[in-house]
């Protein structure tokens, strides 16, 4: 039954969650398996492994979650995968979550802009509340997810992903403090020839196309706030394409 937790490749007493249940300070990381398969394993265990050392001090062996991680899917072959590092009594634990697959939907999503940026923006980290209550906030006035912005209107990244923009010539990630996510790093090593320049939120709607990536995959900008954003297929279909040749990592 989904979803399932384990913690060091074991279901977990109350005692051995309480460490990641009250101290909100630990790493994280989101795949998509299928088949028993990761886009870009390597660079999940490499964010794994960077911020562990950051946070705790020690590398994190990519054998030991990708244990934890065939372990926890037992005979499961399609799921989305998280896992949690944190410390517990007896050092750094390893939480594996698995539940339902998730894929990227194609119809244009609405972002509700808000004044925020994560900190230590660079980690995919569990402090996740602003996100999680700007994203709520926009869910109730009929948006999909938060657009974080700074108080000058320069776009860092959505909620839960990273915006990505064509100017009519070519991709441009907006050059601003944000998680280097790993869908967008695939895409980059696949080949998108995305550039980095400032992006500001009055910019958004002068743009050819603008999407969110994340671990579900690519979806389409319809709306910020009340301005319309251009949705172009042929644009769409050449990312998603890109996408879709991404090979898959065995676990």
């Amino acid at each position: 039954m989904l979803p399932r937790t384990e913690i060091d490749g074991h279901a977990p007493s109350a005692a051995e969650v309480l460490p990641a249940a009250l101290v909100n300070y630990g790493h994280v990381t989101v795949m998509q398996v299928r088949d028993r398969a990761v886009r870009g394993l390597d660079l999940h265990l490499a964010r794994l492994d960077a911020a562990n050392r950051e946070l705790f001090g020690v590398g994190l062996d990519g054998g030991r979650v990708r244990d934890h991680v065939r372990h926890a899917l037992a005979d499961t072959a399609d799921a989305t995968v998280r896992v949690t590092v944190f410390r517990g009594d007896g050092g750094v634990s390893v939480m594996v979550t698995v539940r339902s697959p998730e894929e990227a939907v194609a119809t244009p999503q609405g972002l509700r802009s808000v004044v925020y940026r994560r900190p230590v923006p660079h980690i995919k980290h569990t402090g996740t509340f602003a996100q999680i209550h700007y994203g709520r906030l926009a869910e109730r006035e009929g948006f999909d997810d938060a657009l974080l912005v700074d108080h000058e209107g320069v776009v860092s990244e959505a909620g839960i992903a990273n915006v990505l923009c064509h100017d009519g010539d070519a991709f441009v990630w907006p050059d601003a403090p944000a998680l280097p996510g790993i869908t967008m790093r695939l895409l980059d090593r696949a080949g998108l020839g995305a550039r980095r320049r400032t992006v500001r939120l009055a910019d958004l709607p002068s743009f050819a196309a603008v999407f969110v990536t994340n671990s579900r995959g690519v979806s389409p900008v319809g709306r910020v706030d009340d301005r319309t954003v251009p949705h172009d297929t042929e644009i769409f279909e050449r990312v998603t394409g890109l996408y879709a040749s991404i090979p898959w990592d065995p676990l």
